[in-house]
């Protein structure tokens, strides 16, 4: 099959999330590789990720630190071991950090996000850039976030697929409520990101192919999304009968690469999943079109009480360590690191650019 993959159609995105061909397979990656040289550069930018509590209200059916799970340790950082984190970051030259937690909507919550923001913008003198991923919230604390400091913002839809959705969430979760906070996040002003689980258990082609399309349609500016893994303490894991780690990898890497070809200039996370699966899975995310590094930077203390998957790599890392172990793995694919850079989504730049 003759493919234009600089203008890529519904049927070839299809096509080629179907296809068992391994030259098909290279030659996918290596198209996506160049439209990622030639649109956002061949630097990966890292953001390092602080997972701050694993207290949640809600009860997504496949993830580990939903509020039903009681085999979890529950935690909550204060603003102190915080700033440590956030300020070991800017210390070690990382242009970013990454706030996240499990979801809650209380003030009590709300006011701390606030401050921790504020202060982490103070302890860097105002050099780290600051992205927040803490689930489905008001227009109004949306804003109080962003004027604290904060500038990008990342909710996973999870899905396009409203029925799959469904299948996802008890009850009291709605789709077009996760849907309608992209709206709000962009009316605030943020770099709006957003993903979704790649090989869901009743997922098919035809929802992925359209959760590509729907990242297009809605402008997204930057993409957080990887594998689908298993947490043996949850309702989905049991739909699961055989977990195929190579197929799940495969997978992920064809939907960062697909994307990347789609929507040419938005920034790609090249997830942890993926380093789950293969101990060189990120460098592979970045081989496939990806150019953001998400380290994790949490106190080791409190990472194993945050398990969203199964066997979650660098547990037992320190800060320190994945740095240097993380430069060694992206220098020996050929990458940049774009140390003391924000690496802002080129397509929300140029959306601004016009704007004005």
């Amino acid at each position: 099959m003759k493919i234009d993959y600089r203008n890529l159609s519904k049927e070839d995105i299809l096509y080629l999330l179907k296809s068992e061909d391994k030259t098909e397979f290279d030659e996918l990656m290596q198209q996506a590789y160049d439209m990622k040289n030639e649109n956002v550069g061949h630097k990966a930018y890292y953001r390092g990720i602080i997972e701050f509590s694993n207290i949640c209200a809600k009860d997504c059916y496949y993830c580990g630190i939903r509020k039903s799970n009681k085999g979890v340790s529950r935690f909550a950082m204060n603003i102190r071991e915080i700033l440590d984190c956030a300020e070991l970051a800017w210390k070690m030259n990382y242009g970013s950090v990454v706030l996240q937690s499990g979801e809650r909507t209380d003030e009590e919550f709300v006011a701390f996000v606030e401050k921790a923001i504020r202060e982490i913008k103070k302890v860097s003198n105002n050099e780290l850039g600051i992205t927040i991923s803490l689930g489905e919230q008001s227009e109004e604390t949306y804003r109080r976030w962003f004027e604290a400091g904060a500038h990008r913002y990342l909710i996973r839809i999870e899905t396009s697929n409203n029925e799959l959705y469904k299948t996802l969430h008890p009850q009291d979760h709605d789709f077009s409520e996760r849907f309608e906070c992209l709206n709000r996040l962009r009316r605030v002003g943020y770099q709006v990101g957003t993903g979704v689980m790649i090989g869901l258990p009743e997922q098919t082609m035809e929802d992925l192919t359209n959760d590509i399309i729907f990242f297009k349609e809605n402008d997204i500016d930057m993409i957080g999304m990887g594998p689908y893994i298993v947490h043996h303490e949850t309702p989905l894991a049991k739909k699961v009968k055989d977990f195929n780690k190579e197929y799940q990898l495969n997978l992920g890497l064809k939907m960062i690469a697909l994307t990347r070809l789609y929507l040419k200039d938005v920034n790609i996370a090249s997830t942890t999943a993926l380093q789950a699966l293969h101990h060189e899975g990120r460098e592979f995310g970045l081989q496939a079109g990806a150019n953001i590094i998400m380290p994790n930077i949490t106190h080791t203390k409190y990472r194993e009480g945050y398990q969203l998957y199964d066997n979650k790599p660098c547990t037992d890392e320190n800060a320190s360590m994945c740095r240097a172990c993380l430069e060694g793995r992206i220098s020996k694919i050929g990458e940049e690191i774009g140390y003391n850079e924000w690496g802002d989504s080129p397509h929300f730049e140029k959306k601004n650019k016009l704007e004005k």
